[in-house]
């Protein structure tokens, strides 16, 4: 045997062995679920394969943890395991502390020591420095540092155990209404931030903050309304960076550990469907964007905007997938990205570049006085969109004979040119819709084949602008000017009172028979429930003009008392501009079913080297239907899934509240059961003492009508 053969054999064995190490250790990174989604990559997939597909279907209730606050909103927690313990927040957001094995409780701190809580939540953040063991998470507008062995505030975080989110953001906190709903990620020692704030006119602005872990300082912002000087500030209003809001990060976040960089998703700049003259003409950089930032000091390395001028309401919904793909023969790490409009946008993680061809498309343009639409918006070749993004007559449901005739007839009513069609004053439907498409659950990411897996909604909303005079201080009656704040900041989500119905929030018609005019006044300072924020930013003589409009009209929306106003002076002050007359109304037959062609709920499989589908199936079905003959028709879904080393993909999510595994290469259902109320959560799995669990929120929640529970269920094989 040669010296050289000697080499190059000792050469290849050690390169199987670093190669081999790497393996295990990539492997080993995704049998934990320490972090929202599984891992700092946004995967939400995990390598164990106790439960697999060949016994998945023994699948049994391992423990259930009832929190004892179920509330509509429910909980969309997806829960952490550390050490043997299990994090989550409930529907009242507390956090709870588990024991992993058996569901028993270790402890729950309360953030609002039992008085009604405000928004969602979608879990917490973990954090560890020698002895140090700490649980970050939001609730209101503060953001808590807890003791992850005891739920004890750490005291020397921010103040007392707390820091304020409204701070920090260049603008005077009182007038702002500022949270977070889902977890921040973690780089070193910084706790990195996006944020949930008002949709409308006066809503905070969205900048990205990164906190000092140990002691709350915040360490750096990035602006994602930019500041005269920074990159992109010549795509707003001269003013915009002071007064225009929104364009936030939402839905998560995403790191490369390696490379130290972090990619944040943004949402719409504020309000959603007319850009007014605080936001001003251009694309409106960073809004609907992916934002790649250095996790040290905030700095931005690349951006790319998927939707310009936004006037749909098109949020990136959830964290992008880091994901590596074969391309030209070579391994990539890129960043894929769901839209709610059903596109996938694979980009280079180094440059932003996508990886397939994009083209900038003409779209219809708004006829709305004052408003400047974006010519274009990108469309990606592939991967091919995973919903329908065009309706015609041919699209509309086939359930039954009425149901397609009053489909038709709703379809001839209104203005559609389009996935991009602008709101006008006519009404407007939108489709996919906000809904998605793609939603806040995201996609799942099997790193070990490039295929993910993402459920959709296949419904549209419906829209209308209206034209109001902006409120002005010589209205003589409070209730006129009440009218006039009422319709540009309450009317986008309740309607006007006596108008179209909304479908996805209440009607504010009667609400003074079921609340006092004090209790009104308290839901507009504190913010209500999952969806209702706090509205700082309205004087109290404009709240209390509000509560005197809606304690005015009548059964048919008709005011009893208006009053008058100098005509002279009124008409020296008047101005008008546009606000939402209507919107989120579901796309509906007259028996309340989505007026589309099912499927209306969907889980795809696409293989992101080839940006192929892989399979579709229907998610989630409506027994009644299918009991008349009807095919499965899947449901309106929120929530996301887990792929996993088994050969499964887990999701509950599915109005039928239904917790399902398919078959994660044919799609094929292999197991279901039923929960006692909708899982609009994430699942998560994870092993402890030799045994894997699948854990999953089961508290419904978020939509009218739907069941509620306290219940957070548990699942493993049975033991031998």
């Amino acid at each position: 045997m040669t010296t050289t053969f000697i080499k190059a054999y000792c050469i290849k064995a050690l390169v199987i062995l670093v190669l081999a190490a790497a393996c295990r250790h990539e492997k080993d990174a995704y049998q934990t679920w320490q972090v929202y989604k599984g891992d700092a990559s946004s995967s939400s997939y995990s390598s164990l394969d106790q439960i697999n597909r060949d016994n998945v279907d023994q699948l049994e209730v391992a423990w259930t943890y009832h929190s004892g606050d179920q509330r509509r909103a429910g909980s969309q927690s997806n829960p952490i395991m550390v050490e043997g313990v299990v994090y989550l927040t409930t529907p009242g957001i507390k956090v709870a502390a588990l024991d992993a094995a058996s569901g028993q409780v270790l402890w729950t701190f309360d953030p609002f020591e039992g008085e009604e809580p405000v928004s969602v939540n979608r879990g917490v953040t973990y954090w560890e420095d020698g002895g140090d063991h700490r649980i970050f998470f939001s609730a209101g507008s503060f953001l808590y540092a807890l003791d992850a062995e005891t739920g004890s505030l750490i005291e020397e975080f921010g103040d007392d155990g707390a820091v304020d989110l409204r701070e920090g953001l260049g603008r005077d906190p009182v007038l702002l209404s500022v949270g977070s709903t889902s977890p921040g990620i973690i780089h070193d020692d910084f706790l990195i931030m996006g944020s949930i704030v008002g949709e409308g006119t006066g809503s905070a602005p969205g900048h990205i903050r990164a906190y000092n872990a140990k002691t709350g300082e915040m360490e750096w912002i990035f602006h994602t309304i930019p500041h005269p000087g920074e990159y992109g500030h010549e795509t707003w209003g001269d003013n915009a960076w002071q007064q225009a809001g929104g364009t936030n990060n939402w839905a998560g976040m995403s790191l490369d550990k390696e490379r130290e960089m972090v990619f944040v998703p943004t949402g719409a700049p504020a309000p959603d469907f007319y850009k007014p003259g605080t936001s001003g003409k251009g694309r409106h950089l960073f809004g609907n964007s992916v934002l790649a930032l250095d996790a040290n000091t905030g700095e931005r390395i690349w951006h790319y905007q998927i939707i310009h001028h936004d006037l749909w309401d098109y949020d990136l919904p959830a964290p992008p997938n880091l994901v590596t793909v074969e391309k030209g023969g070579k391994r990539v790490d890129a960043v894929a990205q769901v839209t709610k409009h059903g596109f996938i946008f694979v980009l280079d993680r180094e440059t932003g570049v996508p990886l397939f061809p994009v083209e900038e498309r003409p779209v219809p343009q708004s006829e709305i006085e004052g408003e400047e639409s974006w010519p274009t918006q990108p469309f990606p070749q592939k991967p091919k969109p995973f919903v329908r993004q065009q309706l015609g007559r041919e699209d509309l449901t086939n359930i039954s004979p009425e149901a397609r005739e009053y489909a038709l007839k709703r379809f001839e009513e209104l203005n559609y040119e389009g996935m991009f069609t602008p709101v006008g004053e006519e009404e407007t439907l939108f489709y996919p819709g906000t809904r998605g498409g793609a939603e806040w659950g995201g996609a799942s990411y099997d790193p070990e084949t490039g295929v993910l897996y993402i459920n959709a909604n296949e419904y549209g909303n419906t829209f209308a602008l209206k034209r109001v005079k902006v409120p002005s201080r010589n209205t003589a009656s409070p209730a006129v000017r009440g009218r006039e704040i009422y319709q540009i900041h309450c009317a986008s989500c309740h309607s006007s009172p006596g108008g179209p119905l909304p479908t996805q929030f209440p009607s504010l018609l009667n609400v003074k028979d079921k609340y006092t005019r004090h209790e009104v006044e308290e839901i507009m300072e504190k913010g209500r429930g999952g969806k209702m924020p706090a509205f700082p930013q309205l004087s109290d003589t404009e709240k209390k003009a509000i509560i005197e409009y809606l304690f005015s009209v009548d059964e048919k929306g008709n005011m009893k008392t208006a009053g008058a106003a100098d005509p002279g002076a009124e008409e020296a002050d008047s101005s008008y501009t546009y606000t939402t007359d209507f919107a989120y109304r579901s796309f509906l037959d007259q028996e309340g079913y989505p007026a589309t062609k099912p499927p209306w709920g969907t889980m795809n499989a696409i293989n992101l080297n080839t940006g192929e589908l892989e399979w579709r199936v229907p998610l989630g079905e409506y027994e009644e239907l299918t009991k008349r003959g009807v095919p499965v028709t899947g449901t309106p879904n929120m929530g996301g899934s887990i792929v996993t080393a088994g050969g499964l993909v887990f999701i509950g999510a599915a109005a039928d509240e239904k917790f399902r595994a398919f078959d994660k290469e044919t799609g094929d259902i292999l197991w279901e059961y039923q929960l006692p109320a909708v899982g609009y959560a994430t699942p998560s799995t994870y092993e402890i003492d030799g045994r894997q669990y699948v854990v999953i929120a089961a508290t419904g929640g978020a939509r009218a009508g739907v069941n509620k529970s306290d219940a957070f269920i548990a699942f493993s094989l049975p033991v031998n």
